[in-house]
């Protein structure tokens, strides 16, 4: 398969970017998106020239490294699916693919096709953490948990962090992942004895990050590569209500 790459080129977050084409043939429709960005680099420093720089790790799509922009979708036009685990299979031959960083002032470019998401982390920091002492593992049963919460609380947890619902908001709104990250631990009884702090906690440090505000157009729920539900945020609301 042969396909034309206009990938965005950026030195720094103070730089100015821009977009340079490159034409990549060779390449096997098993390939993943990652790899097919491999393979491009190691064409590139055959050449003599510069690579792409770019971020990945896990390639189980569970780590949220890999995101960026494919062809104006964050992670690519496959719902369900990150960049790692998105096969060329799903684009035509011959086809131009437009690829570009994350685009939110929270996260910077670091280079290229790499930003910085230490904001998520800094939210979850504040406030994404249960302070017990766990010990040994304790009886499943010993804390009864309704089946209908745990199974939202799972729902919710499965959120890894990627920033491809800031991305797809028009407002660079962290609303659907600092929610996720809340209804995980209010939906539990584990949670509740520090809930009121939690929240407050981490919407204060996503505001002071510089996220924009929700407007509910459901964009992050439509591009997130885990299918994080909107009525999350809602949950988030509810809590956030009740803190004061």
């Amino acid at each position: 398969m042969k396909f034309k790459l206009k990938i965005w080129k950026q030195r720094d977050a103070h730089s100015r970017g821009s977009f340079v084409t490159y034409d990549l043939d060779g390449v096997a429709p098993e390939m993943s998106f990652i790899e097919m960005l491999t393979y491009l680099n190691e064409t590139l420093i055959g050449k003599g020239d510069e690579p792409v720089t770019f971020e990945h790790d896990c390639h189980e799509g569970i780590c949220g490294s890999c995101g960026m922009y494919i062809n104006g979708y964050p992670h690519g036009p496959v719902k369900g699916l990150t960049t790692c685990l998105l096969s060329m299979r799903y684009f035509k031959d011959g086809e131009t693919i437009v690829i570009e960083p994350w685009r939110a002032k929270p996260f910077p470019v670091i280079k290229d096709l790499m930003v910085d998401r230490t904001s998520f982390d800094k939210i979850q920091q504040a406030g994404g953490f249960i302070s017990i002492s766990v010990g040994a593992a304790p009886e499943a049963n010993a804390i009864p948990v309704r089946k209908h919460s745990s199974d939202l609380a799972f729902d919710a947890s499965v959120c890894i962090g990627c920033g491809a619902c800031v991305a797809a908001c028009k407002n660079a709104s962290a609303m659907l992942f600092v929610s996720a990250k809340i209804s995980q631990y209010a939906l539990l009884p584990q949670g509740r004895p520090e809930g009121k702090d939690r929240v407050r906690a981490m919407i204060a440090e996503m505001d002071k990050q510089g996220f924009g505000s929700c407007s509910n157009t459901g964009a992050c729920e439509a591009q997130c590569p885990k299918q994080i539900k909107l009525f999350n945020i809602a949950r988030l609301n509810r809590e956030y209500f009740k803190a004061y």
